[in-house]
């Protein structure tokens, strides 16, 4: 019998719902209404609402689209699957990479790097901790984790907590498109099958346009006008080279490392500039904190993972003389037909959907290459003890590990949750429902486009949620409304950007880094007309990039 119920084969339509495209769409954005309902409306914990959701949007496709049980039930597993390898994979092994150089007591190095670099001006260093540091933290760790270090290290220099906190959100934004190994671009290119490193260099024509003015920004917060007068030319300086690495990172280098690249370019530029331009430096804007002169054995460990990570994957992306490792590290990837699904879910021309072939990435992946890289952090930090610190050894780094996935659990479930209604939303006729339906706006779109991804992200506090839910929406409104759908799945991506300087999970950790628990709706007003008015700016962008006007802008 159960053989029979997986020999069902199933075609997705747009008009399931009584031949009507309108009402077929409404009944598929039930599971999305439920997501944000229970995560905004009843307060429930963000795995909760996806579990509720993925209810939902299986019920839909059973009764409204007419799924078979069994090939909805296995659609749900396989989006289950890649939520937790690749996508939580990488995460997991990013941030126990940098709690590694914390546990290794390299990370307060790190920090006396940063306090060096400022000479001892406030809003020199904020700006670096919160947009350049706060950037690297976000490339190898994000959920959250820039946010909560770089605000603590801002009040450590003497800041008043609320200023500290809205400066690190508003930094957090530029680089939130690349954050955990840029996962939020990986997971949009495996769901709408657009190559990611097309949608990365799409991106890297977008944010950078962000990143050219945030640390102006940051200025204005920290000290006003009287900080933007007297510090401007080393923020246009860093804001500069973060958006230009950035640019060339995305669409020359490896795309994953995007973040990591732009950080490091911009303290370079600003440490350089530094050398050869003070600021002037008001009374009140000195830094509480004295510089220590570290040893260059220190600062070099201090900045050792990151520049091994640059190096690593530098290697695993680009090295083709004598030998081409990248297409060897492709070849070991492995295509897995799924289970039950494959040869009966349909496109319309009668041939297998491609949607559920399901790659295992296990060396190519950027969470092995982390893995690899937190291996030769742990063996350089055991041998090399410079400093009095204790060595690093195998059994701290294991254990690290473990407490990593035991912190990371309730993401590990929410991301899990989100792909798995993700995938029975698209595989079911859902998704192409609500795209085409949209679709129906025409070129104005476009404009629209970044908007659902400062939803999504806005309410779930993550922009790799945001593209499990709308990237494929994107794609199919692009391709019905006559838009490049790379575009437009690129701008859910940058609208997400801004949209996490609203999240109630973003301001949560905010208020709790500086100390200030229960100041959430003091920061929302104080952040809410920045990330709509840089929304704003990306809509407009957007839409002239699918016009003639900068068309010139796109690869």
């Amino acid at each position: 019998m159960a053989t029979e119920l997986l020999a069902v084969t199933f075609t997705p339509s747009t008009t399931a719902i009584g031949g009507s495209l309108t009402a077929s769409a409404l009944v598929g954005l039930l599971p999305l209404a439920t997501f944000f309902v229970l995560l905004t409306g009843f307060k429930l914990k963000a795995w909760y609402s996806g579990l509720g959701a993925l209810a939902v949007a299986a019920i839909v496709a059973v009764v409204g689209f007419d799924m078979p049980t069994s090939l909805t039930a296995l659609s749900a597993l396989q989006g289950i699957t890649f939520g937790l390898f690749p996508v939580m994979w990488i995460v997991v092994t990013a941030i126990w990479f940098y709690e590694l150089t914390v546990v290794s007591g390299r990370f307060e190095d790190l920090r006396r790097v940063f306090n060096t670099v400022g000479r001892g001006d406030m809003r020199v260093q904020a700006m670096l901790i919160a947009f350049c540091f706060g950037g690297m933290l976000e490339a190898l760790a994000g959920f959250g984790a820039p946010v909560a270090i770089t605000g603590a290290m801002l009040i450590a220099l003497g800041m008043p907590p609320i200023r500290a906190a809205v400066t690190v959100l508003v930094a957090n934004t530029a680089p939130v498109a690349f954050g955990a190994m840029a996962i939020p671009i990986t997971t949009a290119g495996n769901l709408t099958g657009i190559p990611a490193t097309e949608i990365a260099a799409v991106v890297g024509r977008q944010t950078p346009i962000l990143a050219l003015f945030v640390p102006l920004l940051l200025l204005f917060l920290v000290d006003g006008k009287r900080g933007m007068k007297q510090v401007w030319p080393i923020a246009l300086v860093t804001g500069a080279v973060f958006a230009l690495a950035q640019f060339w990172c995305s669409s020359h280098f490896s795309y994953e490392l995007t973040d990591v690249v732009a950080s490091l370019a911009g303290l370079a530029a600003a440490v350089t500039m530094l050398r050869f331009w003070h600021p002037a430096t008001p009374d009140d804007q000195r830094s509480k904190v004295e510089p220590e002169k570290l040893s260059p054995s220190r600062t070099f460990l201090a900045l050792f993972p990151y520049l091994l990570v640059v190096v690593v994957f530098g290697v695993a992306k680009l090295w083709t003389a004598g030998f081409d490792l990248p297409a060897w590290l492709s070849k070991t990837d492995r295509k897995v037909e799924w289970p039950g699904l494959y040869g009966n879910l349909l496109t319309d021309t009668g041939t297998p959907s491609s949607s559920a072939i399901y790659t295992f990435s296990w060396l190519s992946n950027p969470g092995t290459l982390l893995l690899i890289c937190g291996i030769i952090v742990t063996a350089v930090y055991g041998f090399w003890t410079h400093g009095g610190r204790f060595p690093l050894t195998a059994g701290q780094s294991l254990t690290t590990f473990g407490t990593t996935v035991v912190k990371m659990r309730l993401a590990i479930a929410t991301v899990a949750t989100v792909l798995g209604l993700s995938y029975v939303m698209n595989q079911s006729g859902q998704t192409v429902s609500i795209g085409t339906w949209l679709a129906g706006t025409g070129a104005a779109f476009a404009f629209f486009s970044p908007m659902l991804g400062w939803l999504g992200t806005a309410v779930t506090g993550s922009d790799t949620s945001a593209n499990a839910l709308f990237a494929k929406l994107q794609q199919v409104a692009g391709q019905t409304a006559g838009i490049d759908p790379t575009l437009l799945v690129a701008a859910n991506t940058s609208g997400g950007v801004v949209g996490k300087l609203v999240s109630p999970q973003n301001l949560t950790i905010a208020a709790t880094a500086v100390g200030q628990v229960g100041s959430e709706p003091i920061l929302l007003r104080k952040v809410i007309g920045y990330s709509l008015s840089m929304l704003l700016i990306l809509c407009t962008l957007v839409y002239l990039q699918s016009t003639p006007v900068l068309s010139w802008m796109l690869p």
